[in-house]
């Protein structure tokens, strides 16, 4: 009982931070740190306020009237209106536990496993509903807590990530002259109007988030006649989030002591760090500088990319207004029902093939962005995580970056080479090493925390493969016994690290698929440590044979995206004989590497 009561105190707070801890472009100092378990759950100029549109239309135009910041009185009622919701549900957990210990101290009869878990479920739903319905009301920044509760079912009950999955990528849109209206004030110079951009621009959102709007569109010819996507951000929407922080903020600090998570500090940080978000401008150079990383290969010889990323249009961008590529695709949050409506089961080779290919793409992107340049996306999760028509995995909304030091880049690489070749889980010398290797990086444990203890950390954030975890710990993150509840303090820096890497272990775990980024980030973090002068040295030294033969590497790779395209288009039991087969020599692959590596 007592673990439920703790598991679901935090579904008040938890979720909230991993998917919403943004980050600045510079790194904080080397010496901040967080409580440890925060890390547990890891996770502009004013606003527009004017009445009418743009004066550089033609004609005359119906007026449309900007949303004004919140009133000091508006703010106090939105606190208040948080407040009376968040507490009673918070406090409802504490009564129906007293409730039942009551109950079994005079009658004397304890609750089966089955009764227990009857009522906590009924609870949950209660909960739920709840926090739904004032989410609905509040919006702004409470939005992000339902998408992050809903996009973890591997952490959160069912009952809430059912109840809030609504709010995943389906927020109450702003009405479309309202967006044109940004829009009009942001790009146009004068004598421009509207039309003289888009040939169209469709009325109904692709995707409305707590932040921005995002609409299909297509250029004229003047700008290049493509299709894009354009995110509008909300009028005045800054001052409307930044509140509702201070109401989480608050709520954190005032249930300290009774909460197993601290949130505080972490609430803190994201405060400081937000503003990026708010800066169309900061979003496409962190756009373009990813693209520029995860399109070249180590001796800078282009590639293709894992997953497909948009391009900002450089004329086309401003603080409030982003337009880039369009991606034609689904969400991953709404992958499942669509492979459905195509005839593909989850259990059938196309799904598992699937399934590892998005495993491998994000653990790449990932790996490589946060070992060799530092600087990664930050904000990963289903909604920004994209299933294309053609099959490939597409990564939008660079709003939320991060840029970890050299140092940090180094020590992480140390780590993922001393899990990678560890000779077993038990192995004293190596658990010495890894948890060395976990203390340089920054890591503090409780003081009767085991010797283990560091190495636990180490093996349960970068290694999902690992069936029992040393020094007695379990695996869940919720378990009173897990080894992130043993953490004193952990690295500010490297939080969004551990958001990337238990984004991956969730979909892993969901997927059913044994998952080591420490193996698959080893040879990454090889190159890191060997240093890319040398590699850059021999690269220049080599003969035009040696460049032919990464012509043919890419060009391999090339040929292999076209064909796993190619088989989306294929009529459905060919498609899936063909799956089969590329499943079955994929895990022919991957045995014959994992027995390599041992």
């Amino acid at each position: 009982m007592k673990l439920l009561l703790s598991s679901t105190l935090q579904l008040a707070l938890a979720g909230i931070t991993w998917l919403d801890t943004s980050c600045a472009f510079a790194p904080l100092p080397a010496t901040t740190k967080i409580n440890g378990a925060q890390f547990a759950a890891t996770l502009a100029p004013d606003p527009i306020t004017e009445n009418s549109s743009d004066d550089n239309t033609e004609g005359t135009k119906p007026t449309i009237e900007f949303p004004p910041p919140l009133t000091k009185v508006q703010r106090l009622e939105r606190a208040a209106k948080f407040w009376s919701s968040a507490i009673p549900i918070v406090l409802s957990y504490y009564s129906k536990s007293a409730e039942l210990l009551v109950k079994e101290a005079f009658t004397g009869v304890e609750l089966t496993e089955d009764e227990e878990q009857s009522i906590w479920n009924e609870q949950h739903s209660k909960g739920a509903r709840t926090l739904a319905d004032t989410i609905t009301s509040l919006k702004g920044f409470y939005v992000k807590t339902a998408q992050i509760i809903a996009s973890r079912k591997d952490l959160f009950p069912e009952e809430y990530t059912e109840a809030l999955s609504d709010f995943t990528d389906n927020v109450d849109p702003l009405p479309v002259d309202l967006i044109k209206a940004v829009v009009e004030k942001e790009l146009l110079v004068r004598g421009e109007r509207f039309e003289d951009i888009f040939e169209t621009f469709d009325e109904h959102p692709l995707g409305s988030a707590s932040i921005a709007q995002v609409h299909r569109a297509v250029l004229t010819e003047k700008y290049g006649n493509k299709e894009v996507a354009v995110k509008v951000q909300r009028p005045s929407i800054e001052s409307k989030l930044m509140g509702d922080i201070a109401n989480l903020k608050t709520l954190a600090k005032t249930f300290s002591e009774t909460l197993p998570l601290d949130y505080y500090t972490v609430f803190c940080e994201l405060e400081k760090q937000l503003a990026d978000e708010f800066n169309f401008v900061a979003e496409a150079v962190a756009m373009d500088r990813i693209y520029e990383t995860m399109t070249k290969d180590e001796n800078g010889y282009p590639c293709e990319s894992p997953v497909v990323m948009p391009r900002p249009f450089p004329g086309l961008v401003s603080r409030r207004v982003l337009v880039m590529d369009y991606l034609d695709g689904v969400p991953l949050s709404r992958a499942a029902e669509e492979m459905l409506k195509k005839g593909i089961k989850p259990d059938s080779p196309e799904s598992q093939l699937f399934g590892r290919r998005l495993l491998k793409s994000l653990t790449e992107v990932f790996g490589r962005c946060i070992l060799e340049t530092g600087f990664f996306h930050a904000d990963p999760h289903p909604g920004n995580i994209f299933v294309l028509e053609d099959g490939r995995i597409g990564l939008i909304d660079f709003g939320q970056v991060k840029q970890i030091s050299g140092r940090e880049r180094e020590t992480l690489s140390k780590v993922m080479l001393a899990l990678d070749d560890r000779v077993s889980d038990d192995n004293p010398s190596d658990l010495e090493n890894i948890g060395n290797l976990a203390l340089e990086l920054g890591v503090e444990l409780a003081d009767d925390a085991p010797a283990e203890g560091p190495a636990a950390v180490a093996m349960w954030l970068f290694d999902g493969s690992v069936e029992n975890l040393p020094g007695g710990y379990d695996k869940g993150e919720l378990s009173p016994n897990s080894p992130v509840k043993a953490l004193k303090s952990f690295p500010q820096d490297l939080v969004l690290v551990g958001r990337s890497t238990i984004l991956i272990k969730g979909l892993s775990s969901r997927l059913g698929i044994p998952w080591s980024l420490s193996q698959e980030w080893a040879p990454v973090a090889r190159r890191v440590l060997e240093g890319n002068t040398k590699q850059t040295v021999e690269a220049e030294s080599k003969s035009n044979k040696i460049r032919m033969k990464d012509v043919m590497k890419l060009l391999k790779t090339w040929c292999r995206g076209k064909a796993s395209r190619a088989v989306t288009k294929l009529p459905s039991p060919v498609r899936t004989r063909v799956a089969a087969i590329a499943l079955k020599l994929q895990k022919r692959r991957e045995a014959k590497e994992s027995k390599r590596r041992t």
